[in-house]
């Protein structure tokens, strides 16, 4: 089987072409890396060559090439040597330790260092002659400072590309960051947009609905009333939207935020666009003022569920509850369920979601669905609203 080679880099191919021509100069000017060496200057051709054939192969087979190498430079010993030959060889230790494989980086270095040590002890237990020392001095320039240089480049190159790859894991993790706060923004003004419209156009909607349906001029008259003043209701409102996603401050939230003061005033005006509303507002006047959170959460909730009652429910009366427990405020809105006899508005169901999204913000519970009730079916909508952590009243 013929061995397969990759195609060489063309910094491999550069470095072999130019130490293959510094080798030959030096070669043709006679200048020998040895002298008193059994093979001739001649012979010193043969390890230059395999050399700098290795080289194109330093970056794509650099354990293969420095293990071709060593022999190529063992051989080169008995010639009478060429220094372009020692260089290449040190070139493609170093380039073995970059690019070769982790156990490499860490095994050749040792290897290096064990054999430079070898070396030198060697040729002080032959020659009984300090100056073998040089000896083993040179061995260790050519073999273990190479290698040792390599590891120190490895090393930093991967705290460099492992440096990188966190940089891109920080900038991947604030995008989903961002990502996510701006997907809950737009959700919250989704929330507000609906909440603080949707009750206005509804009734408008019925209204004109009815108007256009029956032939009575008392009627089109009370019922355009209503139409105005819904609509110069729901267009404050949106002014003040507008006015707030326009604000630089980065208070995004209204103003002047709805409370529970205001439920009788929003109960007022559900029985101004014809519902049949009843108030029951079970929380203890004397009792410590409830979380802003909490009292728009429950303020919407109400509001969207008449709104709903407005759009959907049959004749009859809707009731609103509200009830304080120790670590809770409740919220419970029925209307009676069935074919509405008159005009409705269409949903989309965007109402049940905003209501269950501000529950759960809170940490609440959120129910709706029909009952069955001795007075008949109803529509019910139930939330509990957390007003402290059960944990800090457990510790009391």
């Amino acid at each position: 089987m013929a061995l397969s080679l990759p195609r060489p880099q063309r910094v491999d191919v550069q470095i072999a072409a130019a130490s293959l021509l510094c080798g030959l100069a030096l070669w043709a000017l006679g200048l020998n890396a040895q002298t008193d060496r059994p093979l001739g200057s001649t012979w010193a051709l043969l390890p230059l060559l395999v050399l700098a054939g290795l080289e194109l192969l330093r970056s794509t087979k650099p354990q293969f090439a420095l293990v071709m190498a060593t022999f190529a430079l063992v051989t080169d010993q008995f010639t009478a040597g060429n220094l372009a030959s020692i260089l290449m060889f040190t070139d493609i230790m170093y380039a073995a330790v970059v690019y070769g494989s982790p156990a490499a980086a860490r095994r050749i270095p040792i290897t290096s260092g064990v054999i430079t040590v070898a070396m030198t002890v060697a040729f002080l237990a032959w020659w009984q002659d300090p100056q073998a020392v040089l000896l083993g001095v040179a061995t260790g320039i050519v073999a273990f400072t190479p290698a040792a240089t390599g590891v120190l480049v490895r090393n930093h190159r991967e705290a460099t590309a492992a440096a990188k790859l966190r940089a891109e894991q920080t900038a991947l993790l604030a995008e989903m960051d961002r990502v996510q706060a701006v997907g809950a923004e737009r959700a919250r003004m989704a929330r507000e947009l609906h909440d603080m419209v949707a009750n206005h156009l509804s009734a408008i909607a019925i209204h004109s609905t009815a108007a256009l349906s029956l032939d009575d001029p008392k009627t089109s008259k009370d019922a355009l009333a209503v139409i105005r003043e819904n609509s110069v209701e729901g267009l404050a409102e949106m002014r003040r939207l507008i006015g707030i996603l326009r604000d630089q401050t980065g208070d995004l939230e209204p103003a002047a935020a709805p409370t529970l003061d205001g439920l009788a005033a929003l109960v007022a005006g559900a029985r101004t666009n014809g519902l049949d509303v009843t108030l029951d507002d079970a929380r203890d006047p004397q009792g410590p003022k409830l979380p802003a959170p909490v009292e728009l959460a429950a303020y919407r909730i109400v509001q969207e569920s008449l709104t709903n009652a407005l759009k959907h429910a049959s004749p009859g009366l809707v009731t609103v509850t509200l009830t304080q427990r120790p670590r809770a405020l409740t919220v419970r809105v029925t209307s009676p369920y069935g074919d509405p006899s008159g005009p409705r508005a269409p949903g989309s169901g965007a109402g049940l979601v905003g209501m269950r999204e501000r529950t759960d913000l809170l940490g609440g519970t959120f129910e709706s669905g029909p009952e069955s009730t001795p007075d008949g079916k109803v529509w019910s909508v139930f939330a509990t609203l957390p007003v402290e952590p059960a944990d800090e009243g457990a510790k009391e």
